[in-house]
């Protein structure tokens, strides 16, 4: 089960009516939510509208959907889909119970494992995405 706040089916309402209308008609399209190898913590979210496909799953209510493959579901299950809209940071948050951590930006995570410790440096939970702060332009 995935759950939208209030504030996600708005945004989610407004991004599929513009994204309808640049594509000519609504069809079965929602917002595609998974989980892709990557990111500085293991796994990562990526979101796109799409239609859907056999096999999905397929959540929402007031007339959003989201739309979940079967691979991205095992990660997914029991998220909470958010938006925010503050001034240092606006979009789309999932709020998931089966990350044992997640990075700075909140694209990235490492799942839990069921009877496992997660395997993490917990010192660099919260760190920011890409590298150090110490980084600079000329070492990439």
């Amino acid at each position: 089960m995935i759950t939208l706040t209030d504030n996600a089916i708005e945004h989610l309402k407004e991004k599929l009516a513009s994204s309808s209308s640049e594509e000519g008609g609504t069809g079965d399209r929602g917002l595609r939510l998974l989980v892709e190898r990557g990111g500085c913590a293991g796994m990562q979210y990526a979101m796109k509208v799409d239609t859907r496909a056999e096999g999905d799953s397929v959540f929402g209510r007031e007339g959003v959907h989201v739309l979940v493959d079967a691979e991205s579901l095992v990660y997914l299950s029991g998220v909470e889909l958010d938006y925010h809209d503050d001034l240092t940071d606006s979009g789309f948050k999932i709020n998931n119970p089966n990350a044992a951590r997640s990075c700075g930006c909140g694209t990235s995570f490492e799942p839990t494992v069921a009877g496992q410790a997660p395997t993490y440096d917990e010192s660099m939970d919260g760190a920011v995405c890409g590298g150090s702060d110490d980084d600079s332009e000329g070492d990439r």
